[in-house]
């Protein structure tokens, strides 16, 4: 009793140190300036609580531009919290949002897999991983709900407890509604379980056998029904009874197959028949949300459209560029290759179909992190089950959380936060070498808005319109594509082509009828202007990275 309770208190001890260091960490890589879609989150909220969803851009000079408002509840969110307490508020509700992400991997990795230290490893590895998207945007809140949507669906296929079907149907309501272009991705994480379960049921049925036995069971039943002699009946008996007992053979050698596989667990839960039924309710829950079928609809017009060519965080992963994503690759196919480590057939479909989608568009590098880090997991503790008996495996657990070893973790935990935070301490929540702070300022001081239709660049554009000054494009991408916006003209593609000096940046001026450019000074577009002396644009202000011209057409002249 006495070492039960010792037991129960070193766990206790350790998850509470557990928790303190992952949200310390957590905030730690949370960065303090804030990324472009911030501005134009906090901006669409404002418009949300003044006019409601009214399904049309406000803040372009383009005129009705449709817009789908694609995460109009956390836009929402954003801009009360921004209201209340102002930019700081946004960087401390993304400090919790991180530390509620790094909380939640490592309780779905105990609750799951059943070790402590492993999972607290595991989920700092993790976030190091992904810091570079940890950011005030949609996408941090929808981390955390598909982190709880592998849990609901691992706690429902062990239990099949209701509590994790309900959280399973609420999910999605909320994706639908937080950021609804990662709406179908939520379909995704079932497949690798029913994918498992068809395997399953197709390694126990014998096909050809079983249409052989309901014809001998067709032919006695009409020999029955037929009074035939009762020899004729006796041998299709016979013949039934020989090749029901082969069947039964066969099953039980595949079992043993399956059961000693080399490399590859095929676990068959009929579990999996209720989560089928629950998918199917979940795939109506995109009706519950104030923008119609667009949730159905956003993604397949994002593919139709050229936006996600010329994204960066949508291009083909090049795994060169990304060591850490290339370490953790080896480490799989180490453990794989070199232990006699098995993996579940739905981990090695979620491993595939997550490293097909992330060589394909890099962003999708997050979901091939958070969802393997389950996988990872797992294989490490059938990796110590393999080589440690039981009093050996206990031991070792043990004493990782002995007082040492927890003292060891914090002071690498610590110094890993400090390292990652040192560099951050003097940064503002608006970077004035990305956003044209300055240059805002004599926009609104010297440039009457109603008349002006600037020009401006992709990556600042959000920030014009948080400063109240109309634009030519913000990272609002979609907007600007005839699949969304409604209109003829690809508004996007222009912006490309003038910003790679593809099309005469003068054509696209002329045929939007701009009036003012501002530019970074190093942009393509500029050095032109500045190395031709072109008439056509006459500065107005300059700093150490913006410039802003005056397009100077015959009418002025």
């Amino acid at each position: 009793m006495k070492e039960r309770k010792t037991k129960i208190s070193k766990n206790v001890r350790f998850t509470i140190m557990a928790v303190i260091l992952i949200a310390i960490f957590c905030i730690a890589i949370t960065p303090i300036s804030l990324q472009n879609d911030t501005f134009y989150t906090i901006r669409i909220g404002e418009h949300i609580t003044q006019n409601g969803i009214d399904m049309q851009d406000p803040f372009s000079w383009h005129e009705d531009l449709a817009y789908t408002y694609p995460h109009w509840l956390y836009d929402l969110i954003t801009y009360f919290i921004y209201d209340a307490f102002g930019l700081t508020g946004i960087y401390i509700a993304t400090c919790i949002l991180s530390a509620i992400l790094g909380i939640t991997i490592y309780f779905t990795n105990t609750k799951i897999i059943k070790n402590q230290t492993f999972s607290f490893f595991i989920t700092i590895g993790v976030m190091y991983l992904i810091r570079d998207y940890i950011a005030a945007r949609a996408q941090l809140v929808t981390f955390i709900l598909f982190v709880l949507t592998i849990f609901f669906i691992e706690k429902f296929l062990e239990t099949k407890k209701k509590r994790y079907a309900v959280g399973l149907i609420i999910i999605p309501i909320l994706i639908a509604n937080l950021h609804l272009a990662v709406f179908p991705f939520y379909f995704v994480l079932y497949l690798p379980y029913i994918g498992e379960y068809v395997i399953a049921i197709l390694a126990e049925t014998i096909l050809y056998r079983k249409i052989k036995i309901r014809r001998l069971k067709s032919k006695i039943k009409n020999a029955t029904k037929k009074l035939e002699n009762e020899e004729k009946l006796k041998k299709l008996q016979e013949e039934l009874q020989q090749l029901e007992e082969k069947v039964d053979k066969i099953k039980i050698k595949r079992a043993k197959e399956l059961k000693n596989s080399y490399k590859i667990k095929i676990n068959k839960n009929d579990n999996v028949k209720w989560l089928i039924l629950v998918m199917l309710i979940c795939i109506f829950t995109g009706l519950l949300t104030p923008l119609g079928d667009t949730p159905y609809t956003y993604l397949v017009k994002t593919m139709q459209g050229n936006t996600t060519q010329n994204i960066n965080e949508h291009l083909p992963m090049t795994l060169a560029n990304d060591i850490g994503i290339m370490c953790t690759l080896v480490i799989f196919l180490a453990i794989l290759t070199f232990t006699k480590a098995k993996i579940r057939l739905s981990d090695l479909f979620m491993l595939g179909g997550l490293l097909y989608l992330m060589l394909a568009t890099k962003r999708q590098a997050t979901m091939f992190v958070l969802m393997g880090a389950f996988i990872l997991n797992r294989l490490v503790m059938e990796i110590i089950t393999i080589y440690n008996n039981k009093e050996e495996r206990e031991k070792l657990l043990h004493d990782m959380k002995s007082s040492i070893a927890c003292l060891i973790f914090s002071i690498i935990t610590l110094s890993l936060s400090y390292f990652m935070a040192k560099d951050k301490v003097k940064d503002q929540y608006i970077n004035e070498a990305d956003y044209p702070v300055q240059a805002c300022n004599y926009i609104i001081e010297n440039i009457d808005l109603s008349k002006a239709k600037f020009y401006n660049e992709y990556n600042y554009g959000s920030y014009m319109l948080y400063r109240g000054i109309p634009v030519f494009i913000d990272s609002r991408a979609d907007l600007y594509a005839p699949e969304f916006s409604g209109k003829e003209e690809d508004i996007f593609s222009d912006f490309i082509d003038t910003s790679n000096i593809g099309t005469f940046y003068e054509d696209i001026m002329e045929k939007y009828g701009i009036t003012h450019v501002i530019n970074y000074k190093n942009s393509k577009m500029n050095m032109i202007i500045t190395k031709t002396q072109d008439k056509k644009y006459k500065e107005l202000y300059s700093d150490d990275n913006f410039v802003i011209y005056e397009r100077v057409t015959d009418e002025v002249k």
